[in-house]
């Protein structure tokens, strides 16, 4: 069932996803080379609870911490660690959610860590700039496989590779609700665009093939070649003028520019 969203709802919903933006940027001044992903977790905790809002992820399906940490091969779902330490060329995409005000807030965004290859880079913006490829068909009377088809062509045409086994999704409430949003598909096909909808759209993209396994612990999803995958996503509302974009990577890139 797709909830539609109040001006008032969607206003809460930018708060918490506002919050993710700014816990991503907290986790940007930190991330180096000797890092633990886990310390990443801790830190992340901190600045989430410090700002009135609980971590969304921890606990959720089981899940054992607070955020995603997926390093380089691995697309997904990575769980932090105090054995998984970062080193120069890494790349870690870091999925965070938060619930504040009865309201979750979810997004996630790839790291460069100290130098990355001109090909990693390559993967990295490409994602990037698909998944606001596909927030740009996110109108009212478009339907979800207009987002898909936009990031599908976006990265095939690149010659990279669509995740099947993974999409984006409403958002609300509820950190997953209707309707799915796939990032492959068929323009004109899916669920009707309605104004007040709120969805995660967050393009999966490979450098190689586009098969996945799951790993033992039974959450990391990582690229059964062990090529580099990236993965961005934004949590924004349908609206009448245009999609409303309700996460930010403002605060990530102010960071990151700094350290350049």
């Amino acid at each position: 069932m797709v909830f539609l969203k109040t001006d008032e709802e969607i206003e809460l919903m930018r708060e918490a996803n506002r919050l993710v933006g700014k816990t991503l940027g907290e986790l940007a001044k930190n991330i180096q080379p000797g890092i633990s992903t886990l310390q990443l977790d801790k830190i992340a905790d901190t600045f989430i609870r410090d700002h009135g809002a609980i971590p969304a992820f921890l606990g959720y399906r089981g899940f054992p911490n607070s955020i995603c940490t997926s390093v380089n091969d691995q697309v997904v779902h990575g769980i932090p660690s105090d054995r998984v330490f970062l080193k120069e060329g890494d790349i870690i995409s870091i999925d965070c959610g938060t619930i504040l005000n009865g309201f979750v807030g979810d997004s996630a965004y790839t790291y460069c860590v100290g130098e990355v290859s001109e090909e990693t880079k390559r993967l990295l913006q490409t994602t990037k700039d698909a998944l606001y490829t596909g927030i740009n068909q996110a109108t009212v009377n478009r339907r979800v496989g207009d987002i898909s088809d936009a990031i599908q062509t976006h990265c095939q045409k690149r010659g990279y590779s669509v995740v099947r086994e993974l999409v984006g999704h409403g958002c609300g409430r509820q950190m997953h609700e209707d309707p799915e949003v796939p990032n492959f598909g068929r323009r004109g096909s899916g669920a009707l665009l309605r104004n007040g909808m709120t969805i995660c759209i967050e393009p999966m993209i490979n450098k190689g093939s586009k098969n996945v396994i799951v790993e033992k612990d039974g959450w990391t999803v990582r690229t059964k070649d062990r090529a580099y995958s990236a993965h961005f996503e934004h949590c924004i509302a349908i609206r009448p003028e245009g999609p409303m974009i309700l996460s930010t990577f403002e605060y990530v890139e102010a960071i990151t520019q700094k350290k350049r």
